[in-house]
């Protein structure tokens, strides 16, 4: 499992410049930030989840579970109940 995340991260770190090496749930929580209403909580938003992502570390079942909610999720829909639950706000 060490060998795998250290492969991971030096691929990441190589990487960085032509891919993004976020997290599901990083990815996920940058998606929500798009639905804010203006430039300025969009950027409150995304550094939120930042600092959440350094403080909290997401497990591989979170992960998981983001990484289902991705494409479901949508700004468009955010405000029903079928929205929120596509978007991992409500169960």
């Amino acid at each position: 499992m060490r060998r795998f995340l250290l492969t991971a991260a030096v691929l990441c770190a190589s990487l960085s410049g032509l891919t993004a090496c976020k997290s599901s749930c990083r990815e996920l929580s940058e998606k929500l930030c798009e639905c804010a209403l203006n430039s300025v909580e969009k950027q409150a938003c995304q550094q939120r989840a930042a600092d959440e992502e350094g403080r909290v570390e997401p497990t591989a079942e979170d992960e998981v579970a983001c990484e289902a909610k991705l494409e479901g999720c949508d700004c468009r829909t955010i405000e029903t109940e079928e929205g929120k639950k596509a978007c991992g706000l409500a169960r």
